[in-house]
């Protein structure tokens, strides 16, 4: 009988990470169904992007007051968790606290998770009050209602708990301890849960070991929780954000990629020795892709993909969106959750028919992603220079751009013009080139 627990706390452990690592396949499953490209440049400098971008938080410090809040939440997320490998050792051997033989190291540690819980605790507070008091207006945008919105208040609210379990189970502990229960041995620093003893005074040691081990088994259990949470909240960014930052592009923000069977027609068409009635090379329609441009993710590469999923939907990039500011459709956010909510449903798609995608009648551009929004974009990459984790959505505005005018045609007007312009006059403008420079004589 008295190894039910350890039996129990196994048993939790392996559904736990189990559920997890399924979560984990579908989610590389879902990332691979993007083209190939290729990442493997420059791996010195993609390493320092993830050092200072995803671990050093370099890009979130530029707006002070979140910044800094965010920083003390994910040093306490990295660091507090470091006691999870105690708890896991404790719940499968039977223990209490395996590590406290390290003495005063062990009493330092104690103390600095203790420090670093109550500062999350503080912080997610103040981000709970920025959403739902305050009410930023980056948080009010019409594709942060319902789930979205509901998403970054659960996640909060999970870190308040969890925090508070924390506090609560050492408490209580620190109270046996100064009762002098046998299996409660002296150990550890308790600088903020000794606040909490007067809350306990008079309780008995029983009723003291129920709250102990209630916090004890509700922390762990809500952990596991919180680790499979992830995989459907925005908080994916919390491990995503490293190989996102590494793949991040390298190339200057104002340098677009071209589409290399275009590219080639170009250069033959300005290549003065090309005979223009000259048979194709044999092989050359291998060169000429399917399709020109994106319709749907699966035309995306696996990095636009990875980046739907690292999108943290703190709408920096949508706030600093020149478009957006002038009340304009486009919201470089939206295009990141659309991507990301497509993904999603054709993965849904995926595993409803054996691991084969049947057509559903919808895409991503029409269904989910508009022209209007495509086409209200400046290309000025305010919202890649906002994003704190390297995320690119002007790459699939892009796109899905190039899409438009080379496989629908369904360029602006305006647009249209000055392309039959530029092809006519070389010039986008609408005037001979003989008569270009008659303005001067008016």
């Amino acid at each position: 009988m008295s190894f039910i627990p350890q039996i129990l706390f196994a048993i939790a452990l392996i559904l736990g990470i189990g559920y997890f690592t399924r979560n984990v396949k579908k989610l590389i499953r879902n990332i691979k169904l993007g083209q190939d490209v290729d990442v493997s440049d420059n791996r010195p400098q993609r390493w320092r992007n993830m050092a200072m971008i995803a671990l050093g938080q370099s890009k979130m410090v530029k707006r002070p007051i979140a910044g800094f809040l965010h920083v003390i939440v994910y040093v306490g997320f990295v660091i507090i968790n470091i006691e999870v490998l105690e708890i896991i050792i404790d719940g499968l051997t039977g223990k209490h606290r395996i590590f406290s033989s390290a003495g005063k190291i062990y009493d330092i540690l104690i103390g600095s998770f203790e420090v670093l819980a109550f500062l999350v605790l503080v912080a997610v507070i103040i981000f709970w009050l920025r959403r739902n008091v305050i009410k930023l207006k980056r948080f009010l945008s019409a594709e942060m209602k319902d789930w979205p919105k509901s998403d970054g208040n659960i996640i909060l609210y999970f870190e308040m708990v969890l925090m508070s379990l924390f506090l609560t189970m050492n408490g209580t502990d620190l109270q046996l301890q100064l009762n002098g229960v046998e299996a409660y041995h002296t150990a550890g620093s308790f600088p903020i849960s000794q606040f909490l003893l007067p809350l306990f005074d008079g309780l008995s040691n029983a009723t003291l070991i129920i709250i102990e081990r209630t916090a004890w088994w509700f922390h762990i259990l809500g952990i596991l929780v919180f680790l499979n949470y992830l995989y459907f909240s925005k908080h994916l960014h919390i491990l995503l954000a490293f190989p996102n930052t590494f793949y991040g592009k390298l190339k200057p923000k104002g340098q677009f990629e071209n589409l290399e069977a275009v590219t080639k027609e170009v250069k033959m068409m300005m290549d003065p020795d090309a005979d223009p009635f000259a048979a194709a090379p044999e092989g050359a329609e291998d060169d000429v892709p399917a399709k020109f441009g994106v319709s749907d993710v699966q035309d995306l590469s696996w990095v636009n993909l990875l980046n739907a999923y690292t999108c943290t939907e703190c709408g920096r990039c949508t706030s600093e969106c020149p478009a957006n500011q002038t009340g304009k459709k486009l919201s470089p956010r939206k295009i990141m959750m659309d991507t990301r909510d497509r993904l999603e449903e054709v993965g849904k798609n995926i595993d409803a028919n054996n691991g084969e995608f049947k057509d559903d009648g919808k895409q991503l551009l029409g269904d989910y992603i508009t022209n209007e929004e495509l086409w209200a974009c400046t290309t000025c990459n305010a919202c890649v220079e906002a994003c704190p984790v390297s995320i690119d959505p002007l790459n699939i505005i892009m796109q899905m751009r190039q899409y438009l005018v080379m496989e629908q045609s369904a360029a602006p007007m305006e647009l249209n013009n000055m392309m039959t312009n530029i092809e006519n006059n070389g010039a986008p403008w609408p005037y001979n080139q003989q008569d270009r420079l008659n303005w001067k004589d008016e």
